[in-house]
């Protein structure tokens, strides 16, 4: 058993971070949170506005300070978004604050997932293969550095991916603050 305060999900857009963290949470009674909503309750404008006026180091930053503020409560699953492993403080503090499952997910699938998203920065590109390709290289290490369970969720609905997860995470992870 791996106890940590926090169960916290990593991967790339389009891997079910949100859909399934959401089922996660309720499996085990943890509080869902969302930290790119979080970021969009606390600044009141949407991540494209805050890309848009701020660029992306100025997104990286208010994710930066959630993520911070986020992860010193218990009790919770954290959706982080897909480049929240790029800092180096980051990484760290969602190691030190959770158990991590890296929701892994193929190119292919993403670009069927995110075919009618218009909502994401980095991918209002004309080139949203080779992006998501790049984004992959870059990030992939990351994420499996992090990793303490990986779910490939490409052949997986929603559903069946939460049900793998909860067998999974019975076996391997125990909250910390239900520890005796």
């Amino acid at each position: 058993m791996n106890p940590a305060p926090n169960l916290i999900l990593i991967g790339p857009m389009g891997a079910g971070k949100t859909c399934i963290g959401r089922r996660l949470a309720e499996r085990f009674t943890l509080d869902f949170v969302d930290v790119d909503q979080s970021i969009v309750d606390a600044a009141g404008a949407s991540i494209p506005t805050i890309f848009e006026h701020s660029g992306e180091a100025g997104f990286r930053s208010l994710e930066r300070d959630a993520l911070a503020r986020l992860l010193q409560g218990h009790g919770q699953l954290v959706s982080t978004g897909g480049g929240a492993v790029l800092d180096p403080d980051n990484r760290a503090l969602i190691a030190h604050r959770g158990f991590v499952v890296y929701l892994r997910v193929s190119v292919t699938a993403q670009l069927e997932r995110l075919a009618r998203d218009k909502a994401r920065p980095l991918l209002q590109r004309p080139d949203r293969e080779q992006v998501l390709h790049d984004l992959a290289a870059h990030r992939d290490p990351l994420y499996r550095e992090l990793a303490d369970l990986t779910l490939d969720t490409d052949p997986y609905t929603a559903a069946d991916a939460t049900a793998q997860l909860v067998v999974k995470l019975a076996a391997q992870w125990q909250r910390q603050d239900l520890i005796a």
